[in-house]
């Protein structure tokens, strides 16, 4: 007699899906409006700064699908992990988008660099004041989602460097119509530039983190071990695995050998309450098996 497995779920980044709507409707209507200030005004600054928002409009929309799609059921019985991942690659879209921006604003103030450029600054300090309101807002709303899911945190820290980038286009405005100089509006770009890359690069290793299947940030297999073995009746824990699905859902795996006498229903139940309690391991598969069974020792990987 068998039953299913397979448990409904909401993931982190589901949960604030509210959040990314209203950060992806205020980014994506301002979006518009500094590109076009930015062409019309020759400011480099701004024009950055629309990249990188325009950058922001793609990484929200793709984590807002992300999040549909993890929640979406799965009709084909082969995702037994469901689709949760999907958040986590929105998240690396977001680190690719962010170092293509980085990049393209590097490579434009190099070129702009010794040769002459007219910046009209009275458009430039308008949209940037205006365009640091909207991220602001932005950054309010996303905040509360960003300690719980990459994906949020992707979104959220999108939204940080845009912010930057808002202030930095403040500052290249009052600088350029201060001096006369339009090197401060090619300096405050690749300033906005490093500051994207360092981001993306952190957020990246994030993603990696989960796609490689690391254990848990702050969570150590050797201590988990530990607390496994010291559960009452058993003698041994070895293939312990432990990963990250998506934000917010830790997976464990490991074989505990237990004497003979002991009742390995409650040594089941109380390695489960140790990785619920100690470790907030909701989903910890666990093989209960006698210290006399040697099956394990066949298996080569």
């Amino acid at each position: 007699m068998g039953h299913s497995h397979s448990h409904s779920h909401d993931s982190a980044g589901a949960t604030h899906r509210w959040r990314l709507q209203l950060a992806f409707g205020l980014v994506a209507t301002f979006f518009v409006v500094e590109l076009v200030t930015a062409l019309t005004s020759g400011s480099l600054a701004l024009l950055s700064d629309a990249g990188h928002m325009a950058a922001d409009v793609v990484a929200l929309g793709a984590a807002l699908v992300a999040t549909r799609i993890a929640a979406r059921p799965d009709s084909t019985g082969r995702r037994t992990y469901g689709s949760f991942r999907a958040e986590v690659f929105a998240s690396g879209l977001a680190v690719l988008l962010m170092l293509g921006v980085a990049a393209y604003i590097a490579f434009e103030a190099v070129q702009r660099i010794g040769g002459p450029a007219q910046v009209a600054t009275g458009p430039m300090l308008v949209v940037g004041v205006l365009g640091l309101v909207v991220n602001l807002i932005a950054l309010a709303l996303l905040r509360g989602g960003a300690a719980d899911s990459l994906n949020v945190k992707g979104a959220y820290l999108e939204v940080v460097a845009d912010t930057l980038g808002s202030v930095g286009v403040i500052a290249a405005g009052v600088l350029v119509a201060a001096t006369g100089d339009a090197l401060w509006d090619t300096g405050i770009a690749l300033a906005i530039a490093a500051f994207v890359a360092v981001r993306a690069v952190m957020l990246g290793r994030e993603v990696l983190t989960v796609l490689g299947q690391h254990a848990p940030a702050g969570m150590s297999p050797d201590d988990v071990t530990a607390a496994l073995a010291g559960v009452p009746g058993v003698v041994d824990v070895h293939d312990l695995h432990v990963w990250t699905l998506t934000s917010g859902m830790n997976v464990a795996t490991a074989h505990l050998m237990t004497v003979e006498a002991v009742d390995p229903h409650d040594v089941l139940d109380a390695a489960r309450q140790v990785m619920r309690v100690q470790f907030g391991v909701e989903h910890a598969t666990l093989q209960v098996e006698p210290e006399t069974h040697t099956g394990c020792h066949d298996v080569a990987w």
